[in-house]
């Protein structure tokens, strides 16, 4: 057994050249994947930044508890006075606080803190001095230098010296007396003390920081963590779409090289053998390539994790010290996941030619009447199952928690279970799409429906690398764009307002919402003809039949002036029924009938009971609920919404908005930034929601779907052409009989482009058809959840994935067939 599945690997070592490279890359790439995932499983705590030289730190209450369950407040409590008077008998308290600071030509996300807390960090100065009076700052070096003046949104000010910059942030250091004037709140102190004495003092809730736990009191404590987990949850479903993807393309692989040698079986049946020594010649032959193919794969994998894990990092999407990390289980998981793919496709593919006759195989040598593989009704049986489970999965979905098929994990895994049931489908399909699109006319077009009708698996086998990737791509991207329009759909009902004010998007400031102070909204009030409906983000905290505590996502708004802004869609309730007793919910909670009471936690953690005023439908998840101002201690407006009142100049209404945003008071006697813009809320609307395309989705998403979807497009490219390949080397001798009959050189490159532009043309419209039923499931949820948004489907993507898998495959085509003519002649 042994001798003969070496000869056969000498004779035949094209065919399984190509089954060595598609299974040595998804093992690399499962490699990688596997390695990249271990280790954001197993990183290093963050350690304190802002006071890793303080003694003691003490912070006001920031997380609510609701017996063994916690959560972040949305509005963390300053610590009580008392507190610190009780402390300062104990030795030097140094008071700390934290605030934006708005900048020409500066950070966007410039910060503000007090010059005495410089040392915990510790900062020194690396030139000039420390600030003396109210307009002169101390900045972070690796931005400004000492002697520039700042217009900021809390006055004019001068750089007086710097500070080394430690990574973390971006900060301006004010005299102790200024900061304390621009954020009166106490959040947290250094205190030179014993801990244990500073712990006896302390008002309940008020949390006591030493060693490693002072990294609670930096301004994101759990940046790294919540990036690893996003990090393990990208690199989760990216491994499961890279194992689908690789295991899928291998099997595929495989079977179509066994199904090659059918003239090669038949041969052995005649001289006496015997379909269980076929059978264990095959699964010799698979267990010396796979063994072989597997190991060189975790060798790649080993060596491209580590540039895998250099572009998460400077992609943002990891801290700056990720590395990959000495780990054994993912050389094992893949090793073995790369050898059980290759042993059942070969298994799979050698049972058929296992069971047929001599004569018979010889005859389906010439003839492919079925696929690679099982037997054709086992195909269809197998095809037909997928197909029904992932219906019927569909329809519980909907019927039970549509909002799960919206959610980033489902739309990414669930077009798997449909590509596999197409696949399966394709040969009964493969001739009825060949007589469609083919209309070619003369002998080209008859021999390009012929040979396809008659060799269905190598079609078949070509067509599944294509149509991996246009379902992929369009499902992927088709389910980001839906849900972006779906969105968009939702904000523009919702919209009633003709202006929206927001915080200045100028040079040196990032987009994003920050917070607008309450002179500025006291001026936009007193504009004249307008309805301004200032809009504050907080939560609320709700424990769920008693087992969870949920936060949901909260606006504080003045329900009359909402009323003349948006269009909340209710299902039950009115938005004037809104007032300091009670709340808006929609239907994800548990309890959403109008009229009933609901205990809740606002966003400093005070316990509530609120009458359900109103009910919203669930959406897409972004609807939240809605309270007064009343109801959100200490939440900072970041949108103003702007009615035009009728009758009003509206052309005057929008200079006074300007003109109110654009005044500050003054200090000492210097000019102030306007921080705010006022846009249309039609602009605004296409700023917050943009469904342009891909390119203008958030950052995050962006980067993790290019990260799934690149890495699948690129194996699948490489196999694509790999098949194409290992198809032509196969043809040597058709296409040479065609040459004998009197065709041309020209005329057979030409069949052969055309027969490889019909098979990726059958795989797009196989992909097109996953992608479009992936995406009605997805369209149905939405409507379900009432969002009537129409399906979008990403066709320059499409478009672009197609007419690449036609360039590679063309070119593998002809290429490999121009020389074995040129060879043989």
């Amino acid at each position: 057994m042994l001798t003969t599945t070496l000869h056969a690997l000498r004779t035949r070592w094209t065919t399984f050249a190509g089954s060595f490279v598609a299974l040595s890359l998804g093992v690399a790439l499962m490699t990688v994947m596997g390695l990249t995932l271990a280790s954001s499983l197993d990183a290093p705590g963050q350690p304190p930044e802002r006071f890793a030289a303080a003694p003691v730190v003490v912070q006001g209450q920031d997380t609510l508890r609701v017996g063994d369950r916690t959560q972040k407040l949305a509005q963390p409590r300053p610590v009580p006075a008392q507190t610190v008077a009780a402390l300062r008998t104990l030795g030097k308290v140094t008071e700390d606080c934290a605030f934006a600071v708005r900048a020409e030509r500066a950070p966007g996300d410039l910060v503000g803190h007090p010059w005495s807390t410089a040392a915990f960090a510790p900062y020194e100065l690396s030139a000039g001095r420390a600030p003396r009076a109210a307009d002169e700052v101390v900045a972070t070096d690796d931005w400004t230098a000492v002697g520039q003046k700042l217009r900021t949104d809390h006055g004019t000010v001068r750089v007086v010296g710097t500070v080394r910059a430690r990574g973390f942030e971006d900060a301006l250091f004010y005299p102790d007396a200024r900061a304390a004037a621009l954020s009166p709140p106490v959040m947290r102190l250094v205190v030179d003390a014993q801990a244990s004495e500073v712990r006896r003092l302390v008002a309940p809730g008020v949390r006591v920081l030493t060693g490693d736990e002072r990294r609670l009191a930096d301004a994101d404590p759990d940046r790294d963590a919540e990036a690893l987990t996003a990090l393990n949850a990208l690199f989760g479903t990216a491994g499961g779409v890279t194992a689908f993807v690789s295991v899928f393309v291998v099997a595929s692989t495989f079977a179509f090289a066994v199904a090659q040698r059918r003239r090669e079986f038949g041969l052995l049946r005649m001289v006496g053998a015997t379909p269980g020594r076929l059978r264990r010649m095959v699964v010799a032959e698979a267990l010396t390539v796979g063994a072989l193919a597997s190991t060189a794969g975790c060798v790649l994998g080993a060596y491209g994790a580590p540039h895998l894990a250099g572009l998460v990092v400077d992609g943002g999407l990891a801290p700056a010290w990720f590395t990959i990390g000495d780990h054994s289980w993912p050389y094992h998981l893949a090793f073995w996941t790369g050898l059980s793919a290759a042993l059942c496709g070969s298994v799979a593919a050698s049972w058929r030619a296992g069971r047929t006759g001599p004569t018979q195989a010889l005859r389906e040598a010439s003839v492919d009447s079925g696929a690679s593989g099982m037997r054709p009704w086992g195909r269809l049986l197998c095809g037909t199952a997928l197909l029904v489970t992932a219906a019927v999965t569909l329809v519980l979905a909907l019927l039970t928690e549509p909002g799960d098929l919206l959610h980033r994990k489902t739309y990414i895994s669930r077009p798997m279970l449909l590509i596999t049931a197409v696949a399966l489908l394709s040969p009964v399909l493969v001739g009825p799409l060949t007589r469609l699109i083919v209309r070619l006319p003369g002998a080209i077009g008859l021999l390009v429906r012929e040979n396809a009708a008659a060799g269905v698996g190598r079609t078949a086998a070509v067509a599944a690398p294509v149509l991996v990737t246009v379902a992929l791509t369009g499902s992927l991207l088709g389910a980001t764009a839906t849900l972006n329009e779906a969105r968009a759909t939702e904000a523009r009902e919702q919209t009633a307002a003709d202006f929206v004010v927001t915080s200045r998007v100028g040079s040196g400031v990032e987009s994003g919402m920050t917070p607008l102070d309450a002179a500025t909204v006291r001026r936009l009030r007193e504009v004249p003809g307008a309805e301004v409906s200032p809009v504050a983000s907080s939560a609320v905290y709700v424990l769920e039949d008693g087992v969870a505590l949920i936060k949901s996502e909260a606006h504080a708004v003045d329900p009359h002036r909402l009323a003349a802004t948006a269009r909340l869609p209710l299902t039950d309730g009115r938005v004037t029924d809104l007032d300091d007793d009670s709340i808006i919910v929609n239907e994800e909670w548990s309890r959403h009938r109008v009229g009933e009471h609901v205990t809740v936690w606002l966003g400093d953690g005070t316990r509530r009971s609120l009458r359900i005023a109103g009910v919203m439908p669930v959406g897409t998840g972004d609807n939240g609920v809605y309270i007064t101002a009343a109801n959100a201690p200490g939440a900072v407006v970041e949108r103003v919404d702007v009615r035009v009142r009728e009758g009003a100049d509206r052309a005057g209404v929008v200079r006074a908005l300007r003109q109110a945003v654009g005044l500050r008071e003054a200090v000492g006697g210097r000019g102030h930034a306007a921080h705010a813009d006022v846009v249309t809320s039609d602009k605004w609307l296409r700023t917050a929601f943009p469904t342009t395309g891909f390119a203008d989705t958030d950052r995050t998403t962006r980067l993790g779907i290019l990260l799934v979807l690149g890495i699948a497009l690129l194996y699948t490219g490489i196999s694509l052409a790999n098949t194409q390949i290992m198809a032509a080397s196969d043809r040597a001798r058709e296409l040479t009989a065609l040459r004998l009959a009197g065709a041309t050189r020209t005329q057979v490159l030409r069949l052969v482009a055309a027969e490889a532009l019909t098979v990726v043309v059958i795989g797009a419209l196989l992909g097109l058809l996953v992608t479009v039923l992936n995406l009605l499931g997805m369209w149905g949820a939405l409507t379900l959840q009432s969002v009537w948004s129409p399906i979008r489907l990403p066709w320059a993507e499409l478009g672009a994935a197609t007419g690449a898998c036609a360039l590679l495959a063309v070119a593998s085509a002809v290429l490999p067939t121009a020389v074995a003519l040129r060879l043989r002649t």
